[in-house]
């Protein structure tokens, strides 16, 4: 079962609604995604810490609807 990209997005932005969310489908199959996420919430927080935020706004669906997600955050410059 795969998850489209307008569905993670929206569970992100949900979760983060200052974020800028840059989503890329790798493999065109609705199941390997490439994102990017930039929030204010990542100020001071560590990469690791930053990733877990974004795993939990996902929902528990990575590793199940969604398969493979590389993942970039970041707080604005």
């Amino acid at each position: 079962m795969a998850m489209p990209a307008s569905e993670i997005e929206a569970l992100i932005k949900s979760a983060f609604p200052d974020a800028v969310i840059t989503i890329e489908d790798l493999a065109g199959d609705n199941d390997h995604f490439a994102a990017t996420v930039i929030s204010e919430a990542f100020r001071g927080v560590s990469r690791v810490r930053q990733h877990q935020m974004v795993y939990a706004a996902l929902q528990g669906n990575m590793g199940g609807a969604l398969h493979a997600l590389a993942l970039q955050t970041a707080a604005p410059d």
